[in-house]
């Protein structure tokens, strides 16, 4: 059972913010959660030798706090108690990864920027870094959890993604499905006929679901939907096939791996974190 007491907000005074904190504001509503810490990093290193006479006597933290403060009062709409946390750090993910630990986060929220050209604060090594579960929004998402698919590749690790969904079912009306993206090792390929080696593939991995699912006792079963993914990436799949299916929330581990696919930080979940993803995506540790 996954408990949400507390939720952190990465904000970087973009226009991705105001989604950040709607979403945030629908979260702790939905999750019954106790508290939302909206954290900024102030990176005055970046800042040119041009404007440090002009800023020598402006408080920077004052200011941006007042201002992130008005606008967390205007957008959060929820009851649950908030805080801003200001703070000047070279690196972004250190800071968030020290807040994680010393408020105990349950699960930090940051924005997913490659649409804009940028990256904000999603790197590889942020999501190698934090112990909590790590939601990924992208700009003017919609904050809703309708209809979610659960990223497998029935490894021990992704137990957790299924665990997390089924916990997310009782707190929403979702709809859940169970995706596995498969891809045949390419030397074998050739030797066999693609009519029976799809055939074979998907009755083995019918089978594998159905020992897998038993196993984890939960309450609400899960449909598994196959994809086959020798035509492109297993990210790319992935986030093709959630689109065309109106999904809202994404939920792949932080680790796995096995003989037909990759579901692993470092591979498909970098890569997805890469791509201009337009749904939300939730790695659940």
């Amino acid at each position: 059972m996954y408990n949400f007491k507390n939720i952190l907000v990465a904000l970087d005074l973009s226009d991705i913010d105001d989604t950040l904190i709607n979403y945030a504001s629908f979260l702790a509503e939905t999750l019954k959660v106790d508290k939302v810490f909206f954290v900024h990093n102030i990176k005055k290193y970046e800042i040119s030798e041009l404007f440090h006479e002009q800023l020598k006597d402006i408080n920077l933290d004052e200011i941006i706090g007042d201002e992130l403060n008005e606008k967390v009062e205007e957008k959060f709409s929820d009851s649950v108690d908030w805080e801003v946390l200001i703070s000047e750090d070279p690196y972004t993910e250190s800071l968030i990864n020290y807040i994680v630990n010393k408020y105990r986060i349950d699960l930090a929220i940051i924005g997913n920027k490659n649409r804009n050209g940028g990256t904000g604060v999603v790197s590889s090594k942020l999501l190698r870094l934090l112990k909590c579960n790590i939601l990924s929004i992208p700009k003017n998402f919609k904050p809703e959890i309708s209809n979610i698919w659960a990223g497998t590749d029935f490894s021990q690790a992704s137990k957790k993604v299924f665990h997390l969904t089924d916990n997310l079912l009782e707190f929403t009306k979702a709809t859940a499905k169970a995706v596995h993206v498969y891809n045949m090792p390419v030397q074998f390929s050739p030797y066999v006929p693609k009519e029976n080696l799809d055939l074979k593939i998907e009755k083995h991995l019918k089978e594998r679901y159905l020992k897998f699912s038993k196993k984890l006792h939960l309450k609400h079963e899960l449909e598994l939907e196959i994809i086959p993914g020798r035509d492109s990436g297993v990210a790319k799949k992935l986030s093709t096939g959630a689109k065309n299916s109106n999904v809202d929330l994404l939920i792949v581990g932080d680790k796995g791996g096995n003989t037909f696919s990759s579901l692993l930080i470092g591979s498909i979940t970098d890569e997805l974190f890469n791509q201009d993803l337009e749904i939300a995506m939730w790695i659940a540790k």
